[in-house]
């Protein structure tokens, strides 16, 4: 079972047993974890999932297609080369445990 750490802009962490097939956007809300809104449900039409992925998990996800790219240069907090939104991480055995930061505003 994939593990997500939520950790927020003011540095508090905390530790979510996730499911496999799940983004990181619903796992945070179904558990709620603060600081991510899913205002979209994960349709990315939004930008309210917005994290920032920690430097060494990046390389084990999927790439940013090229709507969520769009997406993310609409967020409420400025990108960061390290920036997703959450309704696009899908858990995985493979991609194992995440850790990511929330921003200190989606809206």
């Amino acid at each position: 079972m994939p593990k997500v750490t939520y950790v927020s802009d003011a540095g508090e962490a905390r530790v979510v047993d996730g499911l496999v097939g799940d983004s990181v956007m619903q796992t945070a809300v179904r558990n709620g974890v603060p600081g991510i809104t899913g205002e979209c449900g994960g349709v990315l039409s939004c930008a309210t999932c917005h994290v920032f992925v920690d430097e060494a998990d990046l390389d084990r996800l999927e790439p940013v297609s090229g709507l969520e790219d769009e997406m993310l240069d609409g967020t409420v907090v400025d990108r960061c080369p390290n920036s997703r939104l959450s309704c696009q991480i899908k858990l995985s055995d493979e991609l194992g445990d995440l850790r990511v930061t929330t921003p200190e505003a989606q809206e």
